[in-house]
């Protein structure tokens, strides 16, 4: 169902692209309808699976199925009590890729419990990908010295590695690489960054790939 709908909406986007830069005013104003339009589809779209998503996880923790999903991840007996309804927002934003809204989320949910790794995991992440380096940078360094979890440090320091890539200082990332690397030696990735660090000395385009093998949708 979704497929087609999609489909149908991305063939009309086509359309508009290829006929507005040619377009005369007349069909200019026709397009800017279409556009508009599209856009409301777009965004009861996504209000919909919201929505949705808050009533399938409150439905869940009712029926006790939470724990039982909760244990296939080994990072989420810390957190399960505090997946609240604006968590469960902030993770639908980052999913669909709207990382200024779900930084938006995960900020107000810090402002009330400053302690949640995950949420601060999540609002680290959104502000790398809208290109705030210096405001992730500050979270993931936070989140190294806070969290007592090996995995976690890990990788935060990582990702600390691989923002000081984007920024050339190639000695400060294999440093932190190889302090990821020794805070979880089960966790191969850092050690992966630190050798292609040292091998290319630059250049490179590094990814927070080791988030998502520890079991974290990020």
């Amino acid at each position: 169902m979704f497929k087609h709908l999609f489909a149908s909406m991305n063939e009309m986007l086509d359309e508009v692209m290829s006929e507005y830069p040619s377009s005369t005013a007349v069909k200019r104003k026709h397009l800017k309808e279409k556009l508009r339009a599209l856009k409301a589809m777009s965004d009861s779209c996504i209000e919909e699976w919201l929505l949705f998503e808050e009533k399938l996880g409150q439905m869940m923790q009712a029926t006790g199925m939470v724990s039982l999903l909760d244990s296939a991840d080994p990072l989420d007996p810390e957190f399960a009590a505090k997946r609240s309804d604006l968590f469960v927002r902030g993770q639908g934003f980052y999913k669909l890729h709207m990382y200024s809204e779900a930084i938006d989320q995960f900020a107000e949910l810090l402002h009330n419990q400053p302690d949640f790794t995950l949420a601060r995991i999540y609002l680290a992440m959104s502000y790398f990908h809208q290109g705030h380096t210096e405001d992730s940078y500050s979270h993931f360094q936070f989140l190294s010295q806070l969290t007592e979890n090996l995995k976690l440090k890990a990788i935060s320091l990582n990702a600390m590695g691989c923002i000081q890539v984007k920024q050339n200082n190639l000695e400060k990332a294999c440093e932190l690489f190889d302090l990821a690397y020794r805070t979880d030696p089960s966790s191969v990735e850092p050690l992966i960054d630190l050798g292609v660090c040292r091998e290319k000395q630059g250049g490179l385009h590094f990814t927070f790939s080791q988030s998502r093998r520890s079991g974290q949708p990020l």
